[in-house]
């Protein structure tokens, strides 16, 4: 029988297993759904967060002002230059007299400015990079700052720095909880292998005495222990999209009333990929240290 053939069989095995004790399986996998459904709803609020602190504030953007004496040509030099980086996502001329208008419509300071005779104001280029990140934002900095004419650069990262400090923090304890919760449901999975295995320790036993090799012995453990985790990965996501869909009107009553737009995402098909993946490899996990430990133990070959 070939390797694929193998692992079909070990598979349907596990299979038949799970189904044959429908309560206990299910049970196993309520309490892996609902131990990975916290960090998951963690990170989807956190996902969500972002989105909105975003659309909020509004794109960050990056001013360049010029010297006050540099020429339209070393203007034009430096905006062929932000034009061509792959960082700059859009550039925005503002010529000194643009801005010298703008002030004066904005603040009523007509009288005061027929007075200055010259225009004290500077040209400006307004730069939204395509990478909001910090890191992206002082790149971008340093390279403008070293081009010929560039008097100043002023960066509007105050609140991305400290949204992108918060949803670090935020991310890193939902990181934590997942670990934390991992390691539980790694548990879990041992503890119910061990009882299957101590179940069928005769039939096990009679196994190896015909010739039964460990690997085939071993394998619908594991499959059954990937499946399991697989199950409850699948009910987590169910109960994130319910959480999901019962939070949708109480978002948008807050939105009506703070007149933001709100709207809470469902997890995206790699995050739930993701999420039954993660809970198929601790199942896996869970039943691989199970029979190691069981299987040096002697269990099997009793």
């Amino acid at each position: 029988m070939n390797i694929p053939a193998l692992h079909g069989l070990a598979a349907a095995t596990a299979l038949r297993r799970l189904i044959k004790a429908p309560l206990s399986s299910l049970l196993s996998a309520i309490v892996i759904a609902i131990a990975l459904a916290l960090p998951a709803l963690g990170y989807l609020l956190a996902d969500n967060a972002a989105r909105l602190a975003q659309s909020v504030s509004g794109r960050p953007e990056i001013s360049v002002f010029m010297n006050v004496d540099a020429s339209r040509a070393e203007a034009d030099a430096v905006g062929k230059i932000l034009r061509a980086d792959p960082g700059v996502a859009a550039l925005r001329w503002v010529p000194r007299e643009e801005a010298l208008s703008q002030i004066v419509s904005g603040a009523g300071l007509g009288d005061i400015a027929s007075t200055l005779g010259q225009n004290p104001l500077p040209d400006a280029f307004v730069i939204s990079p395509r990478d909001e990140t910090p890191a992206a934002f002082a790149r971008l900095q340093q390279t403008v700052s070293a081009l010929t004419g560039v008097a100043h650069v002023q960066l509007d990262t105050a609140w991305v720095q400290r949204l992108d400090a918060l949803l670090r923090l935020v991310r890193s304890a939902v990181l934590v909880l997942a670990g934390l919760l991992g390691a539980a449901l790694v548990i879990v999975t041992f503890n119910t292998i061990r009882l299957q295995i101590l179940t069928q320790r005769h039939e096990i036993g009679v196994s190896l005495l015909l010739g039964a090799t460990r690997s085939w012995v071993r394998r619908p453990f594991l499959y059954f222990g990937a499946l399991q985790g697989t199950l409850g990965g699948v009910l987590a996501w169910a109960l994130v999209v319910a959480v999901q869909i019962g939070l949708r009107a109480p978002v948008a009553q807050l939105a009506d009333a703070y007149g933001i737009p709100i709207e809470l995402l469902p997890p995206g098909f790699a995050e739930v990929l993701g999420l039954i993946g993660f809970a198929a490899f601790l199942g896996w996990s869970g039943a691989a240290l199970s029979v190691r430990r069981h299987l040096h133990d002697g269990v099997m070959a009793d």
